[in-house]
């Protein structure tokens, strides 16, 4: 004990603290003093023609629109949850209630009943800001729902994923086609071509809700089932498609058939891009998180740099960045250490802040009095609904019948048809040796 207390180290009395730091404001206030009074003499020259000057107020644009961000945040966030947990008690997807949530705060219903409240929680400046984050946020939800994706769902499953994906878009399609008969005259101005108009109705009901049906299977936790494995599979075939006919109505807009061709041979090199360089990428960075066993900080720069890159490339092309977060997401091994530890780090952030700003953010955008005629609005739903039925079904009775075509036969069938073709070939030796 007298060791100890020898070696520890002198304590100061609180008024020997309370002088030293009065000694310090002092020292400090007479440096200013005396710099401010040389500083006071210097002369600056004029600011250059055209440049804001000091004082003019420039940052406070800036710090308003942060403030009218963070707000829009938190009203969004608290909303949407609160509607997403509502529709849950009633056994529905909270992604419905985040969508209902921005349609309630837009201009749909607080523009309309409140709109002072409405210019001061969500006013049209920050819905650039809302969009920018609402986009990052569904690139990120993306990527964490292909690295849940497990390819060997898919396993012998390729022809019946392909037959349901592409007749998810063709029948609408052609719907949307037969239905422009009707709505051009009603619905188009004489200076849209019909060919346009037809093509653009077609193509619009092809699209599929890719990141809608994302986050219905992960709530109702059937991604990772065979069945929400192949739906979304279908689905990014369905929406690639989609994309690609999109580009090739514009072409046919702006008279460049170049684009759609482009666009298509742009997508299938990334396909291969992705299948033949990244994956194998991706299967040894795995490993070196295997061999390392935890996430370092450069394995996830690696990974988010990959994952802008891949949504850079697939935005690029014109086929939406989402697809290419799902893509780089699908060709890391679902079943690894890195992609379970990417899963728990992110998965929260996402679906807590990002993903109510993206869904309410689509329901901002929705002006429901903009509806003039709700009976043409119920048609187009209604052809819209049955074209994606129909085409999921003729896929699946196309499937069946193939099933049936290639099915071998019951018991007993080869056996009794090889034997019937022995017994006909010894006939028709005796035949030979009698003649």
């Amino acid at each position: 004990l007298p060791t100890m207390a020898a070696s520890s180290p002198p304590r100061s009395s609180p008024l020997r603290k309370l002088v030293g730091y009065v000694l310090l404001g002092v020292v400090t206030a007479v440096a200013y003093w005396l710099i401010r009074e040389r500083g006071l003499t210097l002369v600056a020259p004029d600011a250059p023609p055209g440049s804001s000057l000091f004082g003019a107020g420039a940052g406070s644009s800036h710090v308003d629109s942060l403030l009218h961000v963070l707000l829009a945040l938190v009203v969004v966030i608290v909303v949407a949850r609160a509607l997403g947990m509502l529709f849950a008690v009633f056994h529905q997807p909270p992604v419905v209630g985040e969508i209902l949530a921005g349609i309630l705060l837009g201009p749909s219903l607080l523009g309309r009943v409140a709109p002072a409240a409405a210019a001061v929680l969500l006013p049209p400046s920050v819905a650039p800001f809302l969009g920018v984050l609402s986009e990052v946020g569904i690139i990120l939800y993306m990527f964490l729902v292909g690295l849940e994706l497990d390819p060997s769902l898919l396993r012998n499953r390729g022809n019946a994923t392909a037959a349901v994906g592409l007749a998810s878009i063709v029948t609408p399609f052609i719907c949307g086609l037969a239905l422009a008969l009707y709505l051009y005259p009603i619905a188009a101005t004489r200076d849209v071509p019909f060919i346009v108009f037809a093509l653009f109705l077609g193509v619009s009901m092809s699209v599929t809700a890719f990141p809608v049906l994302a986050r219905i299977l992960t709530d109702r936790k059937m991604h990772k089932s065979r069945m929400g494995v192949i739906a979304l599979a279908c689905a990014a075939v369905n929406d690639v498609a989609a994309w690609c006919l999109l580009a090739f109505v514009v072409s046919v807009v702006q008279a460049r058939a170049a684009g759609a061709v482009i666009t298509f041979a742009l997508t299938v090199g990334y396909v291969g891009l992705i299948a033949f360089v990244v994956r194998p990428a991706m299967v040894k960075l795995a490993r070196l998180y295997g061999i390392r066993g935890r996430l370092t900080q450069g394995v996830m720069a690696s990974v988010f740099v990959a994952l802008l890159l891949s949504a850079l490339a697939t935005h690029a092309i014109g086929i939406h960045a989402v697809f290419g977060a799902f893509a780089l997401g699908a060709v890391i091994p679902h079943d690894s250490g890195l992609a379970r530890e990417l899963t728990d780090r992110l998965e929260d952030l996402v679906v807590v802040l990002f993903l109510p700003a993206f869904f309410a953010f689509t329901g901002l955008h929705t002006q429901i009095a903009a509806v003039s005629n709700w009976s043409l609005c119920a048609l187009i739903v209604l052809v819209a609904s049955l074209g994606k039925f129909g085409g999921s079904l003729a896929a699946r009775v196309h499937e069946h019948a193939e099933r049936r075509r290639v099915a071998p036969a019951e018991p007993g069938e080869p056996c009794r048809d090889q034997r019937a073709a022995e017994l006909s070939e010894r006939g028709h030796q005796h035949d030979e040796r009698a003649q």
